[in-house]
């Protein structure tokens, strides 16, 4: 079973490849964008033990050399001494503008072997196969590279578009189950942000999928790049309506920075705690009624993922510190933070409009509850 999603993008066109069993039929889909036949792989040490093997063997298949390099798995891996290992290695390995890199994990290797794809020889080809929930329906499709800084997530990379996606559901099956549940917080963003039926689609169907339903994995990871294909044909610089992807994401953003982009709180856990506040937030600035907010958490509480600040462990900065953290976001504009507000459930915009002291006070009453 497989689907396919296109991204549109004029002559940086590609493909999202959507199914099973993609790993072993990876050298089909690799051996005819390559002059000769040999690729990089950038990899972490969990997807390697789980699936690397597998990987080889469908390059071999098609008779395609592979060399790997291995990093740490988790968010410190996007750093700078890991940005410039990566490009040493690419570069002692005499890998080619026309060869291939693959990146191959989750959204911490996408982002960190697509920004040494940008800026290697002044950028080479790659192709993400993405191994978690949440890089399979966001962080692999769009070209969004880069690594994290002291001052913030994701502020410093490119936009680099790859060649290829691969999402494999059938790697799925070797997530943790908090792994899986951090994914499905940027899954369920998309139907937050832009479409109401894909909502309760995901009410009614959510739960099976995380059980393991293959046919509903792949219908959620479809739906999920189909609207970010869209949005990303409209705006693949986030000038304008790309921003919506961030449903969540300046609140989640402050919230790893805080925790020090720790297992403390993983990005997805970031995401689903930043849409219900984001949901709170407009609430009380009047923008969407009462019950929208409630729904968006009962279904996270259903889903058995985190929703509140006081599903965080360990201390947490004062409100205050919370929006200072919000100032580094990269939607700010001559120093006003950009916000994703929602009109209801499928409904959201963005706007510089927000009264930071609603902001203030909905944070302060969720560390009350702490």
């Amino acid at each position: 079973m497989r689907e396919q999603v296109h991204v549109a993008l004029g002559t940086r066109s590609y493909d999202i490849e959507i199914g099973t069993d993609l790993l072993g039929q990876s050298g089909s889909f690799i051996a005819p964008m390559l002059q000769r036949k040999k690729v990089a792989i950038i990899t972490d040490e969990t997807v390697a033990g789980l699936h690397l093997t597998t990987l080889l063997e469908g390059l071999h298949a098609e008779g395609i050399e592979a060399v790997t390099l291995t990093l740490p798995a988790g968010e410190a891996t996007k750093s700078w001494d890991n940005i410039q290992n990566s490009v040493e290695w690419l570069l002692a390995e005499k890998i080619e503008r026309d060869d291939i890199l693959i990146a191959f994990g989750g959204g911490v290797i996408g982002d960190l072997a697509g920004f040494a794809a940008a800026i290697v020889r002044r950028g080479i080809r790659f192709v993400q196969i993405p191994t978690t929930l949440l890089s399979q329906v966001d962080s692999s499709v769009g070209g969004k590279t880069g690594i994290n800084s002291p001052h913030g997530k994701n502020l410093v990379g490119a936009f680099y578009q790859p060649q290829l996606v691969l999402a494999d559901v059938s790697v799925l099956g070797t997530l943790t189950r908090r792994d899986y549940l951090a994914g499905y917080g940027e899954v369920a963003k998309y139907g937050l942000l832009g479409d109401a039926t894909y909502w309760e689609w995901l009410e009614e169907n959510a739960s099976a999928a995380a059980e393991g339903d293959v046919a509903k994995r792949i219908y959620a990871v479809k739906r999920s790049c189909e609207m970010k294909a869209n949005i990303v044909a409209r705006d693949e610089q986030e000038r304008g309506d790309r921003a919506l992807l961030n449903l969540g994401h300046t609140f989640g953003h402050a919230l790893e920075a805080a925790t020090g982009y720790s297992d403390r709180l993983l990005h997805g856990e970031g995401v689903s705690i930043g849409c219900s506040l984001a949901f709170e937030v407009s609430q009380r600035l009047g923008f969407c009624s009462q019950e929208a907010p409630s729904r968006v958490r009962e279904h996270f509480k259903a889903m058995g993922m985190k929703c509140d600040l006081s599903e965080i462990d360990g201390d947490l900065p004062d409100a205050d510190g919370l929006i200072a953290l919000m100032g580094q976001d990269k939607k700010v504009r001559a120093g006003v933070i950009g916000f994703i507000m929602a009109r209801g459930l499928g409904d959201a915009f963005v706007t510089r409009d927000v009264d930071l002291s609603v902001v203030k006070d909905v944070l302060e009453r969720a560390l009350a509850q702490r």
